[in-house]
């Protein structure tokens, strides 16, 4: 099941309705940067466990 492109679509229509244009080169700046650190936190870890 998965999400398809029509829905993925959507998704993003609804941000950039909420968010607006200009806000959302920062929104995806900071959801990159959390992807980032929250990697690089399970990472550290799994080297601690090992």
């Amino acid at each position: 099941m998965g999400i398809g492109v029509a829905e993925l679509l959507v998704i993003i229509l609804i941000v950039l309705v909420i968010f607006g244009s200009n806000r959302l080169p920062a929104l995806g700046r900071g959801i990159g940067r959390s992807i980032k650190n929250f990697r690089e936190a399970t990472r550290e870890d799994e080297k601690r466990r090992d």
